[in-house]
């Protein structure tokens, strides 16, 4: 997820779990200029933690849950609430890992992150992974069995992502499993069936391992391939999204399907584009930035797709804000 961890950036999930890794870095010093202990960030702890936690990709995370319950056939409800606050938990919880896994890397390559620049000691992003997953799990488990059976599977996933995939072959695998969970946790946590919710949980993974495949190199840059795979991907996903089928409405819910499937196809393909034509690390940044940040119409369009046009509505509603927070604390 990269729900909990970020793609590489994130998720680098999350899950997530990198997940990681979504570019936005104006309120952030360029890589090689870290700020001064004694300055502002340091007189601002909160700014801080909302660097680490990569608070506005917070918003790609409801939609998981929403569009899960849709998949499932099941009206969102109590329950849904207790699955959307557990995957926000572990969804922070896979960020503060990823940088107290990554403190090394990031000293190196970022030195302007919170742990390098020493905003934040090590042992208080890796106190607070475990805290969150720990109060992850325990909204799991208040929203029943089934939700539980989902969250501890995705908890291991976002843990696994994180101190042992990531920089291995498995990990956009990892990355985009921890995502497809996420969904599955709220069809299970909403009593809907999970089994319906399966194609859904795997058109957002594939989104998912498409953006963690271009996030392992945003840092270096130099590769079309990834970005290449990613726009390809996302045309393949946006024909499944806005394809009429036999069962589906017509009208207005075809229409809005067809529109936000659109802008799915709309925030991903330009970064995606540039990234290809120019694979600089900047542009390589931005595209896993646009991909993130599509995580939100995606998920609207797999609501619409399962006739649920108030919750796609909804979900869609969470880009704008999605956008301005982004100015402000860089989601990659």
């Amino acid at each position: 997820m990269d729900t909990g961890s970020r793609t590489d950036t994130e998720p680098r999930t999350d899950t997530g779990s990198r997940t990681a890794t979504e570019a936005s870095t104006d309120m952030a010093p360029a890589p090689g200029r870290p700020r001064d202990a004694s300055g502002a960030s340091r007189a601002h702890p909160l700014r801080a933690w909302a660097e680490l936690l990569r608070l506005p990709a917070l918003l790609t995370v409801p939609g998981d849950a929403l569009a899960g319950a849709a998949a499932g056939g099941a009206r969102p409800g109590p329950r849904t609430l207790l699955a959307i606050g557990s995957s926000l938990c572990l969804y922070e919880a896979g960020m503060a890992l990823n940088d107290w896994a990554d403190r090394d890397e990031d000293a190196r390559d970022r030195p302007h992150r919170p742990l390098p620049s020493g905003r934040i000691r090590p042992a208080a992003a890796l106190t607070a992974a475990c805290a969150l997953t720990g109060a992850g799990l325990a909204l799991a488990a208040r929203a029943g069995r089934p939700a539980l059976a989902v969250a501890a599977p995705l908890a291991a996933t976002v843990w696994a992502y994180d101190l042992a995939l990531k920089h291995t072959p498995a990990g956009p695998v990892a990355m985009a499993a921890a995502r497809g969970l996420d969904l599955l946790l709220g069809a299970a946590a909403t009593g809907g069936r999970t089994r319906a919710a399966l194609p859904s949980a795997a058109l957002l993974g594939s989104h998912t391992l498409a953006v963690t495949a271009v996030s392992r190199r945003e840092t270096q840059g130099g590769s079309a391939l990834g970005p290449l795979a990613a726009l390809a991907g996302a045309a393949a996903l946006t024909r499944l999204l806005t394809r009429r089928s036999v069962t589906a409405r017509t009208g207005p819910h075809a229409a809005l399907r067809t529109a936000l499937g659109a802008g799915y196809a709309a925030t991903v393909a330009r970064p995606y584009l540039h990234a290809v034509l120019n694979p600089s690390p900047a542009l390589t940044q931005r595209a896993v930035g646009g991909g993130i940040r599509a995580t939100i119409p995606l998920q609207a369009a797999l609501s619409a797709r399962s006739g649920a046009p108030v919750t796609a509505l909804a979900v869609a509603a969470l880009a704008p804000l999605g956008r301005t927070f982004g100015r402000k604390v860089s989601i990659t």
